[in-house]
Formats: structure tokens, sequence, C-alpha cells
């Protein structure tokens, strides 16, 4: 049960609007109004929620419209602000626009990092402020126009969000709960009450007469229609930007993504305050009406970032649905492409895109030649109900636990944006940075790494400053995470970071441990694959389909000996084993006769999920077609798990192949 009294708005001191319709004390003839005129509704101690992701669909009209009437009059004042994404370029447009004191009183939002004017008042206490899962702010409008007292998720257990460890307050003054800890059947969960919204200033492309609003020159359709809802049936006002009007009611009924029901008043832009993206002015490729020719993303240079994109896309699942973070994680996209597998992947982005290329910098959460392009909310029940099979994600901080923080640093607000709702609840989890940061220069010279001159900040800390992924929640849960940097890869274990990769080139002491404020755990530690480093594609396009495999399971008939060749070879799916299943059989009964077999596995991988269903195929292929079977790897690690993953299938694992060999030669 809720507790009684329990503060469900921002603010219950908010003045009522008078409607804005013919029917009531503000009459008005026509929707379409100048911006003036539009921000002249708004009052003091209103709760706004705005549009946009990162600089698309940002009303920057009607947000520059405000400032200049608040600098002008000093009205409106006291304004609470509920925005999901980040919107913003980073210096003064979008919110950064509101970024003045007595202009703002209460801020609850998603991502701070490109809105630094309003981070900065938030941080030096001048405004009340909150930092929350993004996702579950964009469903949150969607619950608040249903008329529901709030919304129940997992997301946020464990971290700075968890009233147990701050509730997303950003500083001291911030003391009203936006976050309550509740157990429902015995197991935690987070309420994240609803807001009352008065004022939603949103932003389309074309609007009839009578306010129907479309959206087809923008390149996503973000949360729009929630948070007029939201506002409309709170009793508020709802404001459009766009940039060209029509005859009433003459829009294609199946393209409005506002009904004009739900809008009190249309405001024609500017072109300078209507951009696509603050970098693109117009693309059509982004409207997804059109498909660029490929190869238009043009490939990554080799430095850092396309080292540590290339790690990270050895992770991809063949198949798979993946989300791409903003940051480092964007080059992934561009490798992805450069290897010829984006059409055997689904890549994502929060902000409602599905499949195609993502787009990167000010540009990102566009992207080109996509499937689908559904709203923000949808797109965050699809990532919390464990859609992501993938998901990768930037790594500015993270500790022995495996704990990771994007979210605050000293008095720098970056906000977690979608990170948390993202990373608790994607299947396979890798974050991506470099090893440390501030004028990092490394150089690679015939497939080997050194570091020309270390970066001035670590990123592997005794504690990280905030927690935005609970590394102790993931381990408990039995979550896969990787973390990849240029010279080194971890893994999370139970009893935190491993550290299992080294790039050719880098010494251990020097490059890596030194650079660490404590000691990974470290059994076995090879290199890193060497086409990392190398300048040419690396054919990942063809190990990820296994498109090798012929080349790999080959049968000598004069020996009557099957050759497996299983060398840096991952195998982490059912349909990779099945892959693998087919391909002997085929040989094995094309031969008709039972065989030998070596097999190699020397930089192997075998998935821990899908190990027991590995041990049952290997002892069916033992009993329908071989005779004496023989394995070796240089790994001692390897040679350990596949003695406890085979244990009934034959046991003998050489360390070389001649040992194998000579084995088979002595039966």
């Amino acid at each position: 049960m809720l507790q009684a009294g329990f503060d469900c708005t921002l603010d219950h001191e908010t003045e009522k609007h008078e409607p804005v319709n013919p029917a009531g004390k503000v009459k008005v003839k026509r929707k379409v109004v100048s911006a003036d005129d539009a921000v002249a509704l708004i009052k003091n101690r209103d709760t706004l929620t705005t549009s946009g992701f990162v600089g698309i669909g940002v009303p920057d009209e009607l947000l520059a419209a405000l400032e200049k009437r608040f600098l002008e009059t000093g009205t409106p004042r006291d304004l609470s602000v509920v925005f999901a994404a980040g919107q913003g370029d980073g210096k003064e447009l979008g919110l950064n626009r509101l970024g003045h004191e007595g202009l703002l009183r209460r801020v609850v939002g998603g991502h701070w990092g490109l809105i630094p004017k309003v981070a900065k008042l938030a941080v030096e206490g001048a405004i009340e402020g909150w930092n929350l899962p993004q996702g579950c702010i964009s469903q949150l409008y969607r619950d608040t126009a249903a008329g529901k007292p709030g919304m129940l998720s997992k997301v946020g257990l464990e971290t700075f969000v968890d009233p147990r460890l701050g509730g997303g307050a950003i500083n001291s003054i911030s003391t009203a709960r936006q976050v309550e800890l509740m157990s429902i059947d015995g197991e935690e969960v987070l309420f994240y009450p609803a807001q009352k919204l008065t004022v939603a200033l949103l932003r389309g492309t074309t609007a009839d007469e009578v306010g129907n609003i479309t959206m087809e020159r923008e390149a996503l359709v973000i949360d729009s229609l929630a948070q007029a809802m939201a506002v409309k049936n709170a009793g508020g006002v709802v404001i459009v930007q766009v940039e060209r009007l029509a005859r009433g009611r003459s829009l294609p009924a199946r393209d409005v993504q506002i009904p004009g029901v739900l809008v009190d008043a249309v405001v024609v832009a500017r072109p300078e305050n209507h951009r696509q993206t603050y970098k693109t002015q117009f693309s059509h490729a982004f409207t997804n009406r059109i498909r660029p020719p490929v190869g238009e993303i043009p490939a990554m240079r080799l430095d850092p970032r396309k080292i540590i994109a290339r790690r990270c896309a050895f992770e991809l699942p063949i198949n798979g649905v993946i989300n791409l973070g903003i940051g480092m994680p964007e080059g992934v996209a561009s490798v992805a492409a450069e290897e010829g597998i984006l059409e055997h992947i689904s890549l994502t982005a929060e902000p409602g895109v599905i499949g195609g290329q993502p787009a990167s910098g000010l540009d990102f959460g566009a992207a080109v030649d996509v499937d689908a392009v559904i709203p923000q909310n949808a797109q965050f029940d699809f990532y919390d109900g464990g859609g992501l099979d993938m998901a990768c994600l930037g790594l500015a901080q993270a500790d022995a636990a495996g704990n990771v923080n994007v979210s605050r640093f000293g008095a720098r607000l970056a906000g977690a944006g979608g990170f948390i709702n993202i990373s608790q609840n994607a299947k396979s989890l890798v974050f991506a940075g470099t090893f440390t940061a501030q004028g990092l220069e490394i150089e690679i010279t015939d497939g080997r790494m050194s570091v020309i001159k270390e970066g001035a900040s670590q990123k592997f800390l005794a504690d990280v400053e905030q927690v935005t992924f609970s590394g102790r929640r993931a381990a408990r849960l039995g979550h896969h995470v990787h973390y990849v940097t240029e010279r080194c890869v971890f893994r999370l274990t139970e009893n935190g970071l491993q550290l299992t990769e080294i790039a050719p080139g880098v010494d251990l002491e020097r490059d890596i441990l030194n650079q660490m404020a404590f000691r990974p755990i470290m059994d076995e530690v090879v290199e890193m694959d060497a086409r990392l480093f190398a300048s040419e594609v690396m054919g990942l396009r063809r190990d990820l389909l296994h498109l090798d495999l012929p080349e790999r399971i080959a049968l000598n008939p004069t020996e009557k000996r099957l050759f497996i060749n299983f060398e840096k070879m991952r195998v982490r799916t059912r349909d990779d084993l099945e892959q693998i299943r087919q391909r002997v059989e085929e040989v094995c009964q094309q031969y008709g006769q039972r065989v030998d077999v070596i097999v190699n596995y020397d930089g192997f991988h075998l998935d821990d999920d899908i190990a027991t269903d590995y041990a049952d195929m290997v002892a069916d292929l033992e009993t329908r077609f071989y005779n004496n079977v023989t394995r070796y790897s240089g790994s001692a690690f390897m040679r350990l798990k596949l003695g406890e993953t085979l244990r009934g299938a034959a046991p003998h694992i050489y360390e070389t192949r001649q040992a194998a060999k000579a084995f088979l030669d002595q039966c």
C-alpha cells in the first residue's frame, strides 16, 4: 500500500490554467499563434514537460520565446520541468535556454550532460533537482495520462536512484520523495509517483488549422503523444511548434501523431529553431522515407575508439536485438557496417529506433535504413521486459565489484539517461571505454599496441563516485557482463572483476595494474585478437556467421580421421551448436563409417549458459559417429573447463596437437 500523505506530484501549488478554447474565459479564434503569445499562457510555478532527444524534436522556438519573456519581464518564475531524454547541445540550445536562476525552481530529468546550464543550478543547490532513469520518466508520461498514481518498476534498485542510496536527489535541498521502495509478494520494487504536469512544449512537422500534428520530417516521435495526453487530462496547456501549416482536417489521419483535440496552441517556428538535429539541418535519410546508399557513413580510422568498438562487436549476437549507447558504443554500428553484418543484427536506440544504422554525435537518436520508429516509452517497455539480447554502453568509472558510474563526477552532472533501464535488463552487457581518460595516446605498430602518453584520469577506482550500475546485483543475478578497453578486457564474476584479455605489446604491470586502484582477479589472461590492431577488415562476418565451418570441420578419409578446429571460435547460442551438429552429421553421414577425431580448443570460448547443451551434443555425436576422440588446448584453464564440461565423454585433453595425434596413433 502507498503510505498516507505520499507526495505524488512535484508541486501542489501550481495555478490552474484557463482553458484555451472558444468556450473558455480565454477566447482564441485560431490555434495558430505567435511564440510570444503561446508562452504567455505559462504561469508562475507551472510544471512543464518538454519533448526532445539530444536535438531531435526539441521545441527550440518555444524555449527561446520563454527565455526571452523571462529575461524581459521576470515572469514566469519558479517553474518546474520534467524531461526524460537529454535535450541540448551541451552549450546554449534546448533546455539550456531555461538555465536562469528564478526561472526554474525544480527539475526532474533523465540525462543532464547536454544541459550544463541547468545542471550547474542543480549541483550548486540553486534549484531542486533529481536524476531518475530516462525510461521510467518516459513510461510515467503514459501512466500519468491514464490517471494512474504512478509506476512500479525494478529499474533503479541498488543504484543511486534507490531511496536507500539517495533516491536520485542531486543536492541536499531536494528532499521531496520522487521514488519509494516497496515490497510486493516479498520482492523489492520501486514506485515512481505520477507528476502533475500543467504545460507541454512539444514539436511536430505539420499542423492543420484545428491542431492535428504530423511528424513526417522528424527523425523520432519520442513521447509527444503521451505527454500531450498527460497534460490535457490534468487540465493543462499543450503547445506544439511546427514548421508548416495545412488546411483544417486535410492531413492523412494515419499520419497524425498528436490529435488536435489535445492541442491548445500551435506555433510556426523559424528554420534556425527547427533543425532536424543539432548537427543536421535536414536529411531525408533521417526521416526514413528514403534509404541512403550503402557506405554513406564512413569507416572509422584505427584508434582506441575503433579498437574498442571492434572488440565489442565480437560479442554481437547474430539475429539478436542490440542497444548501443551514446559515445564510445556508437562506433560498434560503424564496425558492424564495415564488417558486413548489419543485416544480421537489429541495432536499436532508446528513443524508439529499431534496425538500421544509428547516427552518432549530435545526430545521436536518428538512424538510417531503419525497420521502424516507435514511441520512446514503448521502446523502454521492450527493454525493461528483457527484449535486448545485448547492450553496449559507455564506461566512465568502474570498481573492483564491477560497479559502473556514468552519471556523476564531482561537480559535473552527466545523468543516467536510459543507462539504468538498459544495463539492468539486457541479456548480455558490454561496457566500452578507454582504460584511462584525458590525454591518452597510443601507437599501433605491426599489430602491437604501446601507450605513448597515459591518460591523466584513472577509470578503474577503489570505489566509483556514484553507482549507476550495480555489479554486485548483476553478479548475484548471473548476468553476463564484459568491460572492454583498448588494452584489456575484464568480465564480471561473483567475486568481482576478472582480467581476461590483454593487448599484444602492452605490459601487464606497467600499463594495466599500475593504472588501477585495485588488483583484479587473474586466472588466465590471453592476448586480444590480433585483428583488432590491423587496418584491414577483420572478417567478422565469417566468424559470427560461422561461414568457415566447412574448413573447420573436415575429414581425412585416408587416415579415417575427422579434424575439428575450434581455435578462437566463440560458441554462445543454441543456433551455434546446431550449426556445428549439422556440419559434423553431414561429413560423417557422407563418409558412412565411424571415425577417429582430433579437436583443437586453443582460444575456444564456450558460453556458460549452453555448456550443458554442448556436452550433450558432443556425447550424442560420439555415440553415433566417433571411435576414439582426443582434444588439445594450450590453455590449462580451458583444459580444466573442458574436463568439467565434458564429463562422461572421452576424457583425453592434451596440451598440444602432437600429443593428441600421438594418442590416436597408439589406438
